[in-house]
């Protein structure tokens, strides 16, 4: 792709997607961004990411801001730190990895200023699609080492895992287990490819 390495970073590629005719494509370098969520655990909280995914911008134009973000995440790649606490998450009482392996983002608009962005799209778990909003920063765009144009930005969503089929819990005492409420965010470098 015009001597950009993006997609060795990462682990796998879907079938690739194709920019609209006079539109543009951009293929987030995962090596330089993260997906990750945070959840409530009885009064603490608990981070983790997922390590295998892919992600694309596909625009109308010239302009990435007419664009929308596609990603897709491998569920089995969560990690939290903990193998145990891993393979719990994995299992049918949260994400069931062995009957849903992808969660995806479908973008269907970004809404960008000089320091802001939206993003835009349905989100989908589980088998489970709900529209979502992510918002964040815009960090900008360059050029990179080889000429080719990189934007980023970091935006966020919080929202409520018994929307997606995510509804285990225990009660402790007046106390549950763990939050409902997850807060995920995107932090994406992409580099143009055509």
């Amino acid at each position: 792709a015009d001597g950009i390495n993006v997609s060795q970073s990462a682990a796998w590629e879907p079938t690739p997607a194709a920019p609209a005719p006079g539109g543009t494509r951009w293929v987030v370098d995962v090596v330089h961004s993260q997906i990750e969520f945070r959840v409530r655990h009885l009064v603490g909280r608990v981070r983790g990411n997922f390590t295998n995914w892919y992600a694309v911008i596909l625009t109308e134009d010239q302009d990435w801001r007419h664009g929308r973000v596609n990603v897709t995440v491998q569920t089995a790649s969560l990690n939290t730190g903990n193998n145990y606490r891993d393979a719990d998450l994995r299992s049918k009482r949260f994400f069931g990895v062995d009957s849903f392996p992808e969660m995806t983002f479908l973008g269907t608009g970004i809404a960008a200023s000089d320091t802001t962005v939206e993003v835009i799209g349905l989100l989908t778990i589980k088998a489970h699609t709900r529209p979502v909003t992510l918002k964040g920063t815009y960090r900008g765009i360059a050029k990179d080492e080889t000429g080719h144009e990189r934007i980023a930005f970091e935006a966020s969503v919080t929202l409520d895992r018994r929307d997606f089929g995510i509804d285990w819990n225990a009660s402790i005492g007046e106390n549950t287990l763990i939050g409902n409420e997850v807060e995920i965010t995107i932090a994406l470098e992409a580099a143009r490819v055509n």
